[in-house]
């Protein structure tokens, strides 16, 4: 399975927005510091606004913060929120697939058994736990210690 890009940038607006808990993060700014486009980050901003995990300010001195404490949000429940789909072979899709030994296969258990051991180790984990080194992520995104 790969994530989408949306998923990880969520993952990663929430880590921004995590290591600044006293303070407001911009889309701009966080688009800035990790190089990707401001354009992608307000879809993801809109998206884990909605999901209550940030809330935003309007005006000049406006911006993002997060909405729950770090602890409190989980990773697992990210991935599930942000990804469409997780069809890790054909015959996973809603639709069945097209795959002619579907009936009797037994790889889509064996894929489905992966997919939710995969979830099950994210679930394991909350934003808390992937900021808990702060000071060596944050020189990285231009943050001060």
């Amino acid at each position: 399975m790969r994530m989408t890009y949306h998923t990880d940038y969520a993952i990663r607006m929430l880590i921004y927005v995590a290591l600044k808990p006293d303070g407001l993060s911009t889309v701009n700014e966080i688009a800035q510091s990790y190089g990707l486009s401001r354009n992608h980050l307000l879809k993801v901003a809109l998206t884990l606004r909605k999901l209550g995990l940030i809330e935003s300010m309007r005006g000049r001195s406006g911006g993002i913060r997060l909405a729950k404490s770090a602890e409190q949000i989980n990773v697992g429940t990210i991935v599930r929120a942000t990804e469409e789909d997780f069809s890790l072979v054909e015959c996973m899709q809603a639709t069945g697939g097209l795959c002619v030994i579907s009936p009797v296969c037994r790889l889509k258990g064996m894929f489905a058994e992966a997919l939710q051991s995969y979830l099950a180790v994210l679930d394991g984990y909350t934003l808390a736990d992937v900021i808990h080194n702060r000071g060596a992520l944050q020189p990285y995104l231009g943050l001060e210690n």
